[in-house]
C-alpha cells in the first residue's frame, strides 16, 4: 500500500524537520511547504495529499486563508499546528473546517495519534447507510443529503451528523460527543461542539430542528413520531 502523503506547512524549517523526521519513521511521506502560497501550489499540483498539517502565522498567505482555499475544493483532513492558543482562534479554525487543533509545544506522539485517528475514521468502510426524516447519510461515500438534495459538510460536520443519527433519541452530553466524534478527550471549551452544531443545523435547513438542545447537558437527535 502506498504511503500516505502529508503536507507539512510551517515557516520554521526546524519545526518542519521535526515533524517530517517523526512521521517518516511511522511510514508517512512528508512534503514540506514554507508558506501558505507554496502550500496551495503543492496541494493542487500533487492532487493526492492525504492530510495537511498547517501553521497559522505564515508569510504571504496565513493558515486561515490556506484553509479557506482548500475547503472550497477539498475535504482533505487539516490539522492546525500553532503557537496561538486563544479560544477565538480555535473556534475560528473549527468554523473553517479544521479537523484537529494542536498547540505548540506539542508531543510528536500525540500528533501521530491524532493523524492516525483521523485517517482511520476516513478509511473505515462499513457499507452502512443511515436514513431518518428525509436525511440520508452514506458512510462509505461520505455523502449526505436532505430530501434528495446533496448537503456539503466538512469532515467533522459529517461525523457529527452520523453520530447523532446512530444515537437517535438518546441524550448526548457534550463530553460524550467530543470523545466519540473527535476520538480523544478534549479539554477545550464546550463551545467548540456548539459551533459545529450551529453550522450543521444551518446546512440541514428545516431538518436542523431535529437536533435538539438539552440545556445544561448537550444535544439529542430526535425525529417526531
Amino acid at each position: 500500500m502506498d504511503a500516505v502523503k502529508v503536507l507539512m506547512v510551517d515557516d520554521e524549517a526546524r519545526m518542519r524537520k521535526l515533524v517530517k523526521d517523526f512521521l517518516a519513521i511511522k511510514g508517512y511521506k512528508v512534503i514540506e511547504a514554507e508558506d501558505g502560497e507554496q502550500a496551495v501550489d503543492i496541494f493542487f499540483k500533487e492532487k493526492d495529499i492525504g492530510l495537511v498539517i498547517l501553521d497559522v502565522m505564515m508569510p504571504k498567505m496565513d493558515g486561515w486563508e490556506v484553509c479557506r482555499t482548500l475547503r472550497r475544493y477539498s475535504q482533505v483532513p487539516i490539522i492546525m499546528l500553532t503557537a496561538r492558543s486563544e479560544e477565538r482562534d480555535e473556534l475560528l479554525g473549527f468554523e473553517l473546517g479544521v479537523d484537529e487543533y494542536i498547540s505548540k509545544p506539542f508531543s510528536p506522539k500525540i500528533l501521530v495519534a491524532r493523524i492516525e485517528a483521523i485517517l482511520r475514521r476516513g478509511n473505515a468502510g462499513t457499507g452502512e447507510i443511515l436514513e431518518a426524516a428525509g436525511i440520508r447519510v452514506d458512510k462509505d461515500a461520505h455523502e449526505a443529503s436532505v430530501d434528495g438534495q446533496p448537503v456539503d459538510l466538512s469532515n467533522k460536520e459529517f461525523e457529527l451528523l452520523t453520530y447523532f443519527m446512530e444515537n437517535q433519541g438518546m441524550a448526548l452530553s457534550r463530553e460524550k460527543i467530543l470523545n466519540n466524534v473527535w476520538n480523544y478527550d478534549y479539554f477545550g471549551d464546550a463551545r467548540t461542539i456548539d459551533t459545529h452544531v450551529k453550522k450543521l443545523r444551518s446546512k440541514l435547513g428545516e431538518k436542523g430542528e431535529l437536533i435538539k438542545t438539552i440545556w445544561g447537558m448537550g444535544y439529542k437527535f430526535e425525529v417526531n413520531a
